[in-house]
């Protein structure tokens, strides 16, 4: 299951090796769209990759300081720096591809 974090806890659950945030909002449609990809991705390979979602109405500090302006964003960081920011929506593959770029 993705784990939720928050402005007080992203820095300590994102700092080490590769991890994906999902900067998302319930209602949002395309973030709808991309959770059960996420989900999907952290079952098949959540032993490569930390996989997270923030929801950007109860957490703004965080969003504010990546630039986070569209939702939903994916943020990629590698051992605490951001690697890659994908805007909008993205199938299992195309993330599949940049989880492969960084393993």
């Amino acid at each position: 299951m993705v784990q939720v974090v928050t402005d007080k806890d992203f820095e300590l659950e994102t700092n080490e090796g590769l991890s994906i945030t999902d900067f998302w909002a319930p209602w949002c449609g395309p973030c709808r769209m991309q959770s059960p990809v996420l989900e999907e991705l952290d079952t098949e390979i959540g032993d490569q990759v930390k996989i997270v979602k923030m929801d950007v109405d109860e957490n703004q500090t965080v969003p504010a300081s990546f630039g986070i302006m569209s939702i939903p964003t994916l943020l990629v960081k590698k051992d605490g720096e951001v690697v890659e920011k994908l805007i909008g929506y993205h199938g299992k593959e195309q993330i599949e591809e940049i989880i492969a770029k960084y393993k």
